[in-house]
């Protein structure tokens, strides 16, 4: 059974939407204007800048009194608060789950949030496992994260797929150890000369379809 192994973030569930509503919300909170939102968003750069220099660089902007740590949560709890699981890419991974393939959630990340993602919007119920950065110790694009996600499920990592909108830590992980991938490209063009993806989708059903179609 070969492995379709899956980014989370902004892949198998929206993270951009509510962290945007998130920032919309809190700035208006603190008296920001508005425009200040793309600020942030640059600032939290999908999420890969770690919480605690979002937390600063917010506290700095703003002259805030609330103490780093509380920020941090907050920055945590946001997107598990409104994150939803898109029933067709629930669909989707059926489908696959259905064709032969397993689902295997491979994430860079915190453990406390993005298992609290996972369990609470019911992706669990349509993956075989899931890997979290923190919990391993190594991150996307390092080869040995995949190689691990395969193990945790029994499989051979040989004809696996990768799936996910980074163009470094998804497709460049997909590259360094040989894989094949679709890249979500969210409305991007591709520019890196380095490395390519082997299909490029406008979403996660659309990226499934083509693995399986592969």
């Amino acid at each position: 059974m070969p492995l379709l192994l899956l980014d989370l973030d902004n892949t198998l569930l929206d993270r951009a939407g509510p962290f945007r509503a998130w920032g919309e919300r809190f700035l208006a909170g603190v008296g920001a204007p508005p425009a200040d939102i793309d600020w942030l968003l640059s600032i939290d750069a999908d999420g890969l800048t770690d919480r605690w220099d979002v937390a600063d660089a917010v506290r700095d902007r703003y002259r805030l009194r609330i103490p780093s740590i509380d920020l941090v949560e907050e920055l945590h709890d946001c997107v598990v608060a409104d994150v939803r699981l898109d029933p067709l890419v629930a669909c989707a991974l059926r489908i696959a789950d259905e064709a032969g393939w397993t689902p295997v959630v491979v994430s860079n990340g915190a453990v406390r949030q993005q298992e609290a993602v996972i369990r609470r919007t019911g992706l669990d119920r349509f993956v075989a496992d899931w890997v979290i950065s923190e919990e391993v110790g190594v991150s996307k694009p390092n080869p040995r994260i995949f190689a691990l996600a395969a193990r945790r499920v029994r499989l051979p990592l040989r004809g696996s797929w990768v799936v996910g909108d980074g163009p470094e830590v998804d497709i460049g992980g997909a590259a360094a150890v040989g894989l094949p991938s679709v890249w979500l490209h969210r409305g991007r063009s591709w520019v890196d000369s380095r490395f390519a993806p082997t299909r490029t989708a406008d979403g996660v059903i659309a990226a499934v379809a083509a693995v399986l179609a592969a």
